[in-house]
């Protein structure tokens, strides 16, 4: 399909392209045309706050080249100017790093104002503008593209650093919304690296912000024969990364993250010691997950890592209606899918530990072969001998504790 005017290939397409990554979504950027002529050639339109459209057969989106002004604080307050007149290049000026600040025309030529290629082979994330300032989503978004990108070494440049620090002083991040924070919270939490999201938001002072549960972790101690990097915001870097390692669900890796909040609540008098702390972990997530508006699923999962991790811990030693009263507790028997979650954010925490990153958890296979042996006792026969009510379950516990007691002594 020839088109009447001129079209480019923008932003992350081009990017992973250059890369030699997988290129799955193509935006493109419209060039002297109007909202007439695009529907016209039978587009269709999409934007709410500027003119998006589809194209008929492809169904890839089209957005006509456009300038945007701030005009309030936080991330609405911004005015846009579209017209024929606007260039790729002022297009490409709004963008938030150089790297994404990248167009392709139809013959393949790249067109690269503002060296995102340069930055590219450096490995080095920078903003294209001062106008990076004016929106503090971009902060979130350089957080996220930090822990998509870490394995290749990229980095955050010094100037776009001191320009996050600045903006964070400023009070921009406080205008973000609870539900914008959480998409890239949970975009983030999708990457290979997900602890780089935290460490570059720490860095800049956007965690304790937007996420003040978990800052206030650094510079927690633990005691440090079971925890020999001893921080505990260390441990839960450590954490997130061993999840990410073990796992690519989300679920699992926030959970991870979440698990010992309560350890930054502990008075300084009784650290290194941090009893009680899951108990306060829960609250503490309960109000994070709240305040985010973070969902039930995401927050079940971190409610039952942080009340249970410890015991879990203990699998070993414990006794077979103590591992009954745990399978019962994170609802294992009629959600077997997350208790398979938890026993994973359980292993991480394990392996988040200096030293301990290759060990096995042998937890696992014990509270996984007690589930399977509660899971497997057969009601019938106590329904035929008139059990009902509370003697039921009774009995049922009865059994399953004598089941499970039964499969970790063939274990031993």
């Amino acid at each position: 399909m020839t088109l009447p005017f001129k079209t480019y290939l923008v932003g992350g397409a081009v990017r992973d392209r250059l890369l030699g990554l997988p290129v799955t979504d193509r935006d493109y950027v419209v060039v002297g045309a109007t909202p007439d002529d695009l529907l016209a050639a039978g587009f269709k339109p999409v934007g709410a706050d500027f003119p998006v459209f589809l194209h008929p057969q492809t169904g890839e989106q089209y957005a006509l080249a456009r300038t945007e002004r701030k005009t309030a604080r936080g991330y609405h307050g911004f005015a846009v100017h579209f017209s024929p007149d606007v260039t790729l290049e002022q297009d490409l000026l709004r963008r938030d790093l150089t790297i994404n600040a990248m167009a392709e025309a139809p013959d393949g030529t790249i067109i690269d104002p503002y060296g995102g290629q340069a930055d590219l082979a450096a490995r080095r994330l920078r903003h294209v503008s001062p106008a990076f300032a004016e929106d503090p989503v971009r902060i979130l978004r350089v957080a996220r593209f930090a822990a998509r990108f870490a394995r290749m070494g990229s980095t955050v440049a010094d100037d776009t650093r001191a320009l996050m620090r600045q903006m964070v002083a400023a009070g921009e991040v406080d205008a973000l919304v609870p539900e914008r924070v959480w998409q890239e919270f949970e975009r983030a939490l999708r990457e290979p690296d997900p602890q780089c999201f935290i460490t570059v938001l720490r860095d800049c002072g956007a965690l304790a912000r937007l996420l003040p549960e978990l800052d206030r972790l650094f510079g927690v101690p633990q005691p440090p024969e079971p925890h020999p990097e001893i921080d505990t915001g260390v441990h839960t870097l450590m954490v997130l990364q061993q999840a990410a390692r073990l796992s690519a669900d989300p679920q699992v890796r926030f959970a991870a993250l979440l698990h010992d909040l309560g350890k930054g609540t502990t008075p300084p008098e009784q650290w290194p010691s941090h009893h009680g702390h899951e108990a306060r972990s829960v609250e503490l997530v309960n109000a994070l997950c709240t305040r985010l508006k973070v969902p039930a699923a995401y927050r079940e999962l971190a409610v039952a890592v942080a009340r249970d991790h410890g015991n879990a811990h203990r699998a070993l030693e414990l006794r077979a209606g103590t591992l009954l009263e745990i399978i019962e507790r994170t609802d294992a028997l009629r959600r077997p899918q997350r208790f398979a979650q938890f026993l994973l954010a359980c292993e991480a925490d394990h392996r988040g530990r200096l030293g301990f990153e290759d060990r096995p958890y042998p937890q696992a296979a014990r509270l996984q072969r007690a589930f399977e042996a509660a899971r497997g006792v057969d009601v019938a026969p106590l329904v035929e001998r008139g059990f009902t009510g509370e003697a039921m379950r009774s009995a049922l516990r009865q059994a399953r504790t004598r089941a499970i007691a039964a499969a970790v002594k063939a274990d031993e």
